[in-house]
């Protein structure tokens, strides 16, 4: 017998799908990546978190896909923010079951807890995911942490789970599933991604903001996460990094849109709209030298793709913040 579980490396996911793996199931961690989890590739770590959870660990990129068909056309619409959380689930669950015939599972689970979350973990809002899901029927979606305060489900009801060590949990309280990790031994639990960048407010007004002006694509999920971001007066988008790290992740991201900057001095790595107009250009060139180690009287060679812009800084950088859009 072989589950897929759902995964995301947080300390409720594993202990879904530990309690499913002690009854003897293989249990397949499944981790679905819409590009929203967070700002790192953490693929190394939930494949070690699945394997202290007692499962083997599959990725699978479905961005393309979660954008075209998900983010700005949700049935169910957002949450607080740009998070379509009931049609995200639903569309995790639909994707899970057009695996399992690939691979030979016999049912899903889920570290969902009854109550937790306002949107998305309503019993209201699950029978919503079940129905996106196609799932209505079949029943094959085991939530194995709060089995006990809901409908029993297929897997239960044919035996292939013991339904008495299924669990009760229920309720934003996470007392309950950290003792329990207690008696596991576990210490590193916590999800390495940080939650789903759509639930930040501030990602997803740069989402709103960038949506204004232009299309919204894979290469631009990470290009919203880094740097301080600026609307310029034509209409150009600036980006300038904010730390050491910060440079070195936005110079390792591909995208088509944007041209990078050149600096003379220690400055922070920039990129500007490859559409921009000259008079943008000039004006990104002179922010992105007030934010390195410059002199604010000298002139500076700032390189733009293949122009050459003289600028001097600003007096201070106080004077950029009126183009901010998301500092």
């Amino acid at each position: 017998m072989r589950a897929l579980a759902l995964f995301s490396g947080g300390l409720d996911s594993m202990l879904a799908a530990k309690t499913v793996a002690d009854m003897g199931i293989e249990v397949i961690a499944l981790h679905i990546k819409i590009g929203f989890g967070g700002k790192k590739d953490i693929d190394d770590i939930l494949r070690q978190r699945a394997s202290i959870a007692g499962a083997s660990f599959r990725a699978i990129d479905v961005r393309e896909e979660y954008i075209q068909k998900i983010l700005f056309n949700p049935v169910y619409g957002y949450g607080k923010n740009f998070n379509p959380c009931i049609d995200c689930h639903g569309y995790m669950f639909r994707i899970a079951k057009e695996l399992m015939g690939e691979l030979d599972a016999s049912f899903i689970i889920t570290g969902e807890v009854l109550g937790q979350r306002p949107m998305s973990q309503r019993s209201d809002a699950m029978k919503l995911v079940s129905r996106l899901a196609n799932d209505e029927s079949e029943k094959l979606i085991l939530r194995p942490l709060s089995a006990k305060l809901m409908e029993p489900t297929t897997p239960e009801i044919e035996g292939w789970v013991d339904r008495e060590k299924l669990l009760d949990i229920s309720g934003r309280s996470r007392d309950r599933q950290i003792a329990i990790a207690a008696e596991h031994g576990w210490e590193e639990y916590e999800s390495p991604g940080g939650g789903c960048l759509l639930t930040d407010i501030h990602y997803s007004q740069r989402i709103r903001e960038h949506i204004s002006h232009d299309s919204f694509d894979v290469q631009d999920i990470e290009i919203l996460k880094f740097g301080r971001h600026f609307r310029l007066p034509e209409g150009a988008k600036l980006i300038v990094g904010r730390d050491e790290a910060d440079n070195e992740t936005l110079k390792e991201i591909k995208s088509s849109k944007y041209i990078p900057f050149t600096l003379p001095v220690i400055g922070p790595f920039s990129l500007i709209s490859t559409s921009a107009l000259p008079a943008d250009k000039e004006l990104a060139a002179r922010i992105a030298i007030t934010y390195a180690k410059s002199n604010k009287d000298q002139l500076y060679d700032v390189i733009i793709g293949d122009e050459i812009y003289s600028v001097t800084p600003f007096a201070s950088k106080q004077d950029t913040h009126k183009y901010f859009f998301n500092a």
